[in-house]
């Protein structure tokens, strides 16, 4: 028996439409698989019926994978897979397994010679990147940074990095962290430092401005508290 495949697919990072940011053949997927694994419920059936009105959300499986998950029966979700049916992975939003759930889903299908897909959508982190004027061909990616007293230890060593390896350094921070972890930034890094501050990307309120730490301090800071936020730096 063929297997089906595990299509990744990239949901929007903002209340757009579904045009500005969706390609019209990851819809055609959207609406003819039947068996999701989702990180919220509630989230995926909004974005599925974003795609189409027309689908019958009861008809489908729709099983999380999340945070919360504790011991995730991964297997369990690519049962469908196992027996001929295409499965696809939805996280709240961006690139499912960048810096999202979906990553151990693709390693179990990879064990399991299940096909994974990843399908075109927009990442937060490179849409930043592409956007920030930093170096693009040297960057990493740090996800979330310690708080309290280890975060301008964990900047320092970065930057040290950033400098000695032209490195660019992205990482993201709880919305509603966001506000001090730019604080703790301005007063860490060093006065020549290129940072970016990229809001609410692809959304009616983006902000993507890179500037070095000095002028950042002489200037009116952007309002950053419960908005989605990447922020970039460049020693």
């Amino acid at each position: 028996m063929t297997k089906g495949k595990l299509y990744m697919i990239p949901t929007y990072l903002a209340d757009t439409t579904p045009a500005d940011t969706f390609p019209l053949a990851n819809a055609e997927v959207v609406r003819r698989v039947r068996h999701f694994v989702v990180e919220d419920t509630r989230t995926a059936r909004r974005f599925i019926k974003s795609i189409d009105k027309s689908i019958d959300i009861n008809a489908l499986t729709l099983t999380e994978l999340n945070e919360h998950s504790v011991n995730a029966n991964t297997a369990q979700m690519l049962a469908a897979a196992e027996g001929g049916e295409d499965v696809a992975m939805v996280s709240e939003a961006g690139c499912p397994g960048v810096a999202d759930p979906g990553a151990d889903l693709a390693a179990e299908a990879h064990r399991k010679g299940i096909q994974v897909v990843p399908l075109v959508g927009p990442s937060s982190l490179l849409l930043s990147l592409m956007a920030s004027g930093l170096n693009g061909q040297n960057f990493a990616f740090s996800g979330y940074l310690p708080i309290g007293d280890e975060l301008p230890k964990a900047l320092r060593k970065m930057e040290d990095r950033s400098l000695k390896e032209k490195q660019t350094q992205i990482f993201i921070e709880a919305p509603y962290r966001n506000d001090k972890m730019l604080k703790t930034l301005l007063q860490t890094l060093k006065p020549e430092t290129r940072l970016c501050v990229a809001r609410d990307v692809t959304g009616p309120e983006e902000l993507i401005v890179t500037k070095r730490v000095a002028d950042w301090r002489k200037a009116s800071l952007p309002e950053l508290h419960k908005r989605p936020t990447v922020f970039l730096f460049l020693a």
